[in-house]
């Protein structure tokens, strides 16, 4: 895969396996998780993703990271009081200090042997923080499967759309100034 070529001060770290700093965490849903409905709140099914996907991000750069974005969380299925809720993440792709963590989450019933069914997920960026919250640089991410792989293509997808969001609206923005429309 050509696209794994890397320059730049993280050319002199070496690549990381995605599988070194790939997570799970696990939590039981209790009364106090749920939402007017009646089942878990989707804060408290986001404050997981982002403790998992924070720990993998801090594993793979080797020290701090911080959560810079979270892209497309997708609730599919509603978490009950009693769910085992496993949140599986792990480092999708990376670029000079930033990394995109892929994470999905479980859920099982605690006292049944049914398999877990996906119920969410979610694509994080961190950005690698030095001790004065100065970006610094990551190891590439290399990808070990044909999953690792795909994540890391689609990452760089994800990653290509989010740019170009953040520049349209910047002209979007400009123009309007330029126009006199002033509605900040």
């Amino acid at each position: 895969m050509t696209d794994l070529v890397t320059t730049g001060p993280e050319a002199d770290l070496p690549g990381k396996p995605t599988s070194v700093s790939r997570t799970t965490l696990s939590h039981i849903m209790t009364a106090g998780d749920t939402n007017l409905l009646g089942t878990v709140h989707g804060g408290v099914i986001m404050k997981l993703v982002d403790d998992a996907a924070g720990a993998v991000a801090g594993r793979h750069s080797g020290g701090p990271a911080v959560t810079a974005s979270m892209d497309e969380m997708a609730f599919l299925e509603p978490v009950r009081v009693g769910d085992l809720v496993h949140v599986k993440a792990q480092v999708n792709w990376t670029g000079r200090s930033s990394m995109e963590v892929g994470v999905r989450v479980l859920a099982e019933r605690w006292n049944e042997s049914t398999p877990a069914t996906q119920v969410g997920s979610a694509y994080l960026v961190f950005a690698a923080v030095d001790e004065e919250g100065k970006p610094r640089p990551v190891p590439p991410v290399v990808p070990e499967t044909e999953r690792d792989k795909r994540r890391y293509q689609e990452a760089q997808i994800r990653r290509t759309h989010r740019l170009a969001r953040r520049r349209a609206i910047k002209e979007l923005r400009a123009q309007r100034v330029a126009d006199g429309i002033d509605d900040a």
